[in-house]
């Protein structure tokens, strides 16, 4: 009996963490945790770089792998206690009441009984059956269950191994993109810096030359005046003399006056301005340059106006019947579109979209500004924008600039720019939006129609160089409308 207790002891010590049995083949980890050799293998699957233990979750570089032998041989020592253990008779139950072995077993009460329990009252109508049989038909039942409870612990090792291995991968592409994100922002502040250090190197110098030129001709300008100033003062104070006095010397006076035309300085050159003028211009264009690059999402009242002067109307823009949807029905105009239950017999076209609830415009531009404007229905989803002539029709459809879609959307109430991720909108949903489309750029812009406020402006160059359609996306209960 000493030994049974003993070996159950030393058995729990000895289950590996993983698999639950026995350890096999057991080695450490540098947090000395101990593992069976393949259940370790299986669980850190290909990771060739860092691995991290079960347990602790304490990281380390993935080696080969550490024997533990003084820990395999008390393995088989519990192993050969468990055998020994087993080879013992053990003591033999008796029944707590009557003193007698258990040899019996009660059906209805699921307890092991006696020779006497069989034949007392409490029993006497029950099904009894013998111990050992009752035991063979548990033994069974529990070997069922095993096998059911380690082929789920198989699965979830398998997906536990599959998860860390995904989640591994994700963290060396989010430290790739971060190493990269930082290398591209010092390049950048590398390059402003270099910019800014010319710059102000060229403007110094300017301002030396400028400089310069004041300082000679303030000083040459300066001694004309007081050489000016001198002889005035001398022929005021001449002419208050008395007719004999003032007549002495006269023509020598008269000489001193006829000094001729006032010799004027150099003055600034065409071409110091030109320089001046062209710093002025470097500046704007840096300034420009940032706003394209920083993708300013938001639009101005002086963009709304120059949005109003320089986008022509398009009252032509009509729905491509070819393109629409099944569910989607179109009015005879091609001005409006409704979403349906039943899907219309309709061919299906390579141009047609299917299964997402789209239609394209039938004009595309490839230059040029244009602008239109959409109503909208009273339904809680929606979406209007611009589309890639060659967007995806068929199948899962991106709806995010790299699908080849520039739109804005109303969502369960939520009012969103389809950006990657997706960016909220402050405002409330409108019920007209105008899209005014810059080919030439690469942007499309919304606007509130009833409001005339800006809603959302996507960045220079999203586009060059395509063929552009309008595009709508329409949800249950939710018409759209071209403006006439």
């Amino acid at each position: 009996m000493a030994a049974a207790n003993l070996a159950k002891m030393l058995q729990g010590e000895m289950t590996c963490p993983l698999c639950l049995e026995c350890l096999n083949d057991p080695v450490s980890l540098d947090c000395d945790h101990s593992f069976c050799r393949a259940c370790i293998t299986q669980c850190w699957g290909e990771l060739a770089t860092d691995v991290s233990c079960p347990l602790c979750r304490q990281t380390f570089p993935r080696g080969k792998l550490r024997l533990n032998r003084q820990l395999r041989n008390i393995v088989d020592a519990t192993r050969e206690l468990l055998l020994q253990s087993g080879r013992e008779p053990a003591a033999e139950r008796l029944c707590e009441k009557h003193r007698e072995p258990l040899k019996l077993f009660c059906k209805e009460d699921e307890i092991p009984i006696c020779l006497v329990c069989d034949r007392s009252k409490g029993h006497r109508d029950h099904t009894v059956i013998p111990a050992e049989d009752a035991a063979k038909e548990f033994q069974v039942r529990l070997q069922a269950h095993l096998k059911t409870l380690r082929a789920k612990r198989e699965t979830l090792l398998g997906l536990k191994v599959s998860r860390e291995k995904r989640s591994q991968e994700y963290l060396k592409q989010t430290q790739a993109e971060r190493q990269m994100i930082v290398a591209e922002f010092q390049q950048l502040r590398q390059f402003l810096e270099e910019q800014e250090r010319l710059l102000l190197a060229q403007l110094e110098k300017l301002d030396e030359e400028i400089g310069r030129l004041q300082t000679d001709n303030v000083g040459k300008l300066s001694e004309q005046i007081s050489h000016l100033s001198e002889l005035i003062g001398e022929l005021e104070g001449k002419c208050q003399k008395p007719a004999s006095e003032f007549l002495q010397d006269v023509r020598s006076t008269l000489s001193r006056c006829e000094i001729g035309p006032v010799q004027l300085p150099e003055e600034i050159s065409p071409e110091l301005g030109e320089r001046v003028r062209g710093f002025s211009r470097q500046t704007t264009a840096l300034s420009e340059t940032l706003r394209e690059f920083t993708g300013s999402a938001q639009v101005d009242e002086t963009a709304l106006r120059q949005l109003r002067l320089c986008y022509n109307e398009n009252p032509t823009v009509t729905l491509d019947p070819d393109t629409a949807h099944p569910s989607l029905v179109l009015s005879e105009d091609r001005k409006h579109v409704s979403w349906e239950l039943t899907r219309q017999p309709l061919p299906d076209n390579p141009e047609r979209f299917d299964p997402v609830l789209c239609v394209l415009g039938r004009e595309g531009f490839t230059s040029g500004r244009h602008c239109w404007e959409v109503v909208m229905g009273d339904g809680p989803c929606w979406a209007v924008g611009v589309a890639r002539e060659s967007v995806s029709r068929k199948g899962g459809i991106s709806l995010r600039p790299e699908g080849g879609i520039w739109a804005v959307q109303r969502w369960e109430g939520q009012f969103q720019a389809l950006t990657s991720p997706v960016t909220p909108l402050s405002l409330s949903p409108p019920r007209r939006i105008r899209v005014c489309l810059d080919c030439d750029r690469g942007q499309v812009t919304f606007i509130d129609a009833g409001a005339e406020a800006p809603i959302f402006a996507f960045p220079p160059g999203s586009f060059p160089g395509k063929r552009i359609r309008p595009w709508l996306w329409v949800g249950r209960g939710s018409p759209l409308s071209l403006c006439p």
